[in-house]
């Protein structure tokens, strides 16, 4: 129940939030709201993988 509500959620960040490694971001120049982006966008892959 738990993965398959994290692959739901990957699939909806990917329609909805920006991918900053397609756009080559610079995570030193990143602001805190990309940094939050970006973040929430691995913890949710991660656990969708696992």
């Amino acid at each position: 129940m738990k993965k398959q509500a994290f692959k739901i959620l990957a699939k909806l960040n990917k329609t909805v939030l920006p991918s900053y490694t397609k756009k080559g971001l610079d995570l030193t120049k990143a602001s805190k709201i990309q940094l939050l982006i970006f973040g929430w966008r691995l913890y949710i892959t991660k656990n969708a993988l696992d």
